[in-house]
C-alpha cells in the first residue's frame, strides 16, 4: 500500500473512533480504473469479478466477507474505501443476470458484461498461454461503499 493510501485509511478510522481492521488492500479497477471508480462512488457499481485462476497463478487468498478496500484511480491515489459482504466462486456461466447488472458496466445488462468479460478473459489468459471457456470459475464479489475521499477523479 502507498504512503497516499495509508494516510488515507488512517485517517478514516481515526474520524470514525473505532479500531482499525488489520487487513486492507489497495488496488485499481482492470482496464479503465477512473471510470469504474466513478461506477462505485455514484453507487451503480457494487460488484466485480475475477478469474478464479489469477489468484491461482499469483498465489494470493481470495476475497473474503469484512474484507476492506482502498480503491485506486489511474494514478495510483485513493477515492474511496469498499468492504467485501459477499464471495462466491461460480462458473461463468452460472453468473446471475442481476450479479451482471450489479457490476455496473456498459449499458448494465447481462449480454454486455458477458460479451466484455470473455473479451478481457480472452486477452488476460492467452498472455499467459490459457484459453478461456464459458465455464472457467470466476470468484464474484459483492461490496459496499464505506467513503469517499475528498478528490475530484479525471474523467
Amino acid at each position: 500500500m502507498n504512503v497516499a493510501s495509508k494516510r488515507y485509511w488512517d485517517k478514516y478510522w481515526i474520524s470514525q473512533g473505532h479500531e482499525k481492521p488489520k487487513s486492507v488492500s489497495a488496488w485499481k479497477f482492470g482496464a479503465n480504473p477512473d471510470h469504474l471508480a466513478h461506477l462505485v462512488i455514484d453507487g451503480v457499481k457494487s460488484a466485480t469479478c475475477s478469474g478464479l485462476i489469477f489468484y491461482e497463478i499469483e498465489n494470493e487468498p481470495l476475497p473474503s466477507t469484512e474484507d476492506y478496500s482502498i480503491i485506486l484511480n489511474s494514478n495510483d491515489e485513493p477515492v474511496a474505501i469498499i468492504k467485501t459482504v459477499d464471495v462466491r466462486v461460480i462458473p461463468m456461466n452460472e453468473v446471475p443476470e442481476e450479479f451482471a447488472v450489479a457490476e455496473g458496466e456498459g449499458d448494465r445488462t447481462y449480454q454486455y458484461w458477458n460479451e466484455n468479460h470473455e473479451k478481457f478473459f480472452i486477452e488476460e489468459l492467452s498472455k499467459l498461454g490459457l484459453t478461456f471457456s464459458q465455464d472457467m470459475m470466476l470468484v464474484c464479489e459483492r461490496f459496499e461503499l464505506v467513503d469517499v475521499i475528498n478528490s475530484v477523479l479525471p474523467h
